[in-house]
């Protein structure tokens, strides 16, 4: 393998648009090698992210777009054999390498990889212990799965001994079936929660179990393991751990709880009880500019790692005063005619509800209306169905979009949205269903009113509906 750290490279990103291979190339062009890539689908943020680090993206696959032939190609994970660019990569012999392998010796290897994994709330619990370090002045590196507003980037090359990185479980290229997680030479975790996810590539939940597993058995012994003590499939994984465990979570059996929890418009006020520490110093108090009870759960992570490596309660409760979220989680597009429209990634049925729910505690006496476009490999099957119904339970209505790539799922296999309405609409929830975005607008344009609360879920740009429903208002 060439040393990208010492000889500028021509580096051709096949499918830069994906958040961390977008994150890789911007790292690289910061290091001096001249990026280039393509893909299919190029939608902010990272297509905007790409323009201002003036790295150049060509729209669609080709062969031609590997002309002038580059000294190494970064493979995304969503192609896959008969993709026009790896066909020619094979056939030309080029120097190819997927992006988690890249990260790993270029940028991980040598430093104190902190690694956060988990179904839900990686790229939250990414950002705020990537401020909370930065805060503490260790200049950690990092690699998050979106765009930090504290730093409005996602990614950065730093001067420090610590790389933070969230660590996905989805696979690695065509070619590593591996999940990308095993090859962040984790030395300290936190794993947040397992649930069934990734129907594409995981058979099933003993399947994401294995492969957790299998990732526990690289911390060595005197690294760190920040644990979910609520989550009955995290208890079961850690079974396979070598290295010292720290449970946290708000069950009496977690050596970290938080207590007395305060949500309010501005966020989340709560007692952090650490057993672990003498009684006088057992319980502080933290407040947090989030919303949603599994917001303070990811916390908890934080303040574990951040304590273990020095940082004090006083810098971590200042990082959180000063941590400006994530974009796509929670986000404020805008309020037009007092109606708030809200952007948030979630797209499996317990983060659709834990962000309806965090949504609703923010704004405890608006009319919330929740827009959702089953998009991933998961939300468009059925297996999560009557999941998916429970996690509205807190909207006041719901509109759903038809599933993504319906004509490419068996019937039987398909998210049933009939039945999904007319649950709700039995339990005195309306629901509706709108094949086109501009039939959502018109909707909302004709039925919002002063005060209500629009919260719209994607994991796609959803044909932009966020901008074009503030423009109609």
């Amino acid at each position: 393998m060439s040393p990208l750290n010492s000889n500028k490279k021509v580096i051709h990103f096949t499918g830069i648009c994906g958040t961390g291979m977008a994150s890789l190339a911007v790292l690289l062009k910061l290091r001096g090698h001249q990026v280039r890539g393509s893909d299919e689908n190029v939608y902010p943020p990272m297509s905007d992210f790409l323009a201002q680090n003036k790295i150049t993206v060509q729209s669609g696959f080709s062969a031609k777009n590997l002309d002038p032939e580059p000294d190494l190609v970064v493979i995304g994970n969503a192609l896959s054999r008969g993709n026009p660019e790896v066909e020619a990569v094979l056939e030309s012999k080029l120097s190819y390498i997927s992006m988690s392998e890249l990260l790993k010796e270029y940028f991980i290897r040598g430093k104190t990889s902190l690694v956060v994994s988990g179904t839900h709330g990686k790229t939250t619990t990414s950002s705020l212990l990537a401020w909370v370090f930065e805060s503490a002045e260790k200049a950690p590196g990092f690699m998050i799965g979106g765009i930090a507003e504290n730093f409005k980037a996602s990614c950065r090359d730093g001067d420090g001994s610590y790389f933070i990185i969230e660590g996905d479980e989805y696979d690695t290229a065509f070619f590593d079936k591996r999940s990308k997680f095993f090859h962040y030479l984790p030395d300290q975790l936190i794993l947040n929660n397992l649930e069934f996810d990734h129907a594409d590539i995981f058979d099933s939940l003993a399947d994401i179990k294995k492969a957790f597993r299998l990732m526990l058995r690289l911390i060595p012994r005197n690294g760190l393991i920040a644990a979910n003590g609520d989550d009955v499939n995290v208890q079961t994984v850690l079974e396979s751990a070598y290295s010292p465990v720290v449970k946290f979570g708000f069950g009496k059996t977690s050596d970290v709880r938080a207590l007395n929890l305060e949500t309010s418009e501005s966020g989340t006020a709560f007692e952090v009880e650490d057993k672990r520490r003498k009684e006088s110093e057992q319980v502080k108090k933290f407040e947090l500019k989030l919303s949603g009870a599994y917001n303070v759960r990811n916390a908890l992570g934080v303040i574990i790692l951040a304590r273990y490596n020095g940082i004090t309660d006083q810098t971590i409760q200042a990082a959180f005063n000063s941590f400006q979220s994530v974009r796509r989680r929670q986000e404020l597009r805008g309020e037009v005619n007092g109606i708030a429209i809200y952007d948030d990634f979630a797209h499996h049925p317990t983060a659709v509800r834990e962000t309806v729910t965090a949504i609703r505690q923010k704004h405890p006496g608006r009319r919330l209306i929740a827009v959702f476009e089953p998009r991933s490999n998961t939300s468009v099957l059925k297996i999560h169905q009557e999941v998916l119904i429970d996690s509205f339970r807190e909207a006041d209505e719901v509109i759903l979009t038809t599933p993504h790539r319906l004509a490419q799922i068996p019937v039987e296999q398909r998210l049933e949205v009939p039945e999904v309405l007319k649950s709700l609409n039995d339990d005195k929830i309306p629901a509706y269903v709108f094949p086109e975005v501009t039939e959502i607008i018109e909707h909302l344009k004709t039925n919002c009113r002063s005060g209500d609360v629009v919260l719209i879920m994607s994991n796609g740009k959803f044909d932009n509906i966020h901008q074009r429903l503030l423009e109609a208002l």
